[in-house]
This record gives structure tokens, C-alpha cells and sequence, in this order.
């Protein structure tokens, strides 16, 4: 799936807002930018919090955050972004992305691997 340069840009901003929310305890603000799947499978902005404190501290609270390219995985879009942990351990997220009816992009997903690991 090919992805225009405001896109691209939608998808680091909607990332960007979220990890900001996080920082600041914005748990309705968090909630907001995850897709209407996400929020359906968590039902409230606190129980979608609390996985995120305890599932993803590197998302949760990153000391940095590098965006890297965007690509198509399994059909979807999805941004990988390096991001240092409060361990101060490197880790790659990669956000999967949704489009939404209005146009604007929605977190669907997160999954944190091993900087090292291959991505296809």
C-alpha cells in the first residue's frame, strides 16, 4: 500500500499525540487516538491505561523516540519507531495503523519487538 507524504505525517502526529497523552496521565486523550476496535476490546479509557502502564512501559513512558519508515506488514500499515524504555533497553514498536471513514489514522495496535529482530 503506497503512502502519500501527509500521510505519513497523519500517522507520526497521531503517534506523537498519543505518546504525549501518555506522558501527561491523559488516559481519555490515549484513548482517543486508538481505532474503534481498540477501544471496543478495552470498553474505557482506564482499563486501555492500564494495559499500557503495565504492558508497555517503553510506550508508556520512552526516555526517546526515533520514528523510522513506514511499511506494509501483512497488508497493513504500520510505523516502526525506536523507542528507549525507562530501563534505558532500546525497543522497536511498530504501530499498526487504520484509516478512518473521516480520513484521519487511528492506533490499531502496538506490538514491541527486539530491536534486532527482522522485520518482513
Amino acid at each position: 500500500m503506497e503512502i502519500s507524504p501527509s500521510d505519513a505525517i497523519a500517522i507520526r502526529e497521531t503517534i506523537e499525540r498519543q505518546l504525549a497523552a501518555f506522558q501527561k496521565d491523559d488516559t481519555a486523550g490515549a484513548f482517543a487516538l486508538a481505532s474503534p476496535e481498540i477501544q471496543i476490546q478495552f470498553r474505557n479509557p482506564e482499563n486501555f491505561m492500564q494495559m499500557v502502564k503495565l504492558g508497555y512501559p517503553a510506550v508508556y513512558r520512552p526516555r526517546s523516540v526515533f520514528f523510522e519508515k513506514i511499511k506494509t506488514i501483512h497488508g497493513k500499515v504500520t510505523q516502526l519507531v525506536l523507542l528507549l524504555g525507562p530501563d534505558g533497553i532500546p525497543v522497536r514498536a511498530l504501530y499498526i495503523m487504520a484509516k478512518q471513514r473521516d480520513t484521519l489514522w487511528k492506533i490499531n495496535g502496538c506490538v514491541l519487538i527486539p530491536v534486532e529482530a527482522e522485520i518482513n
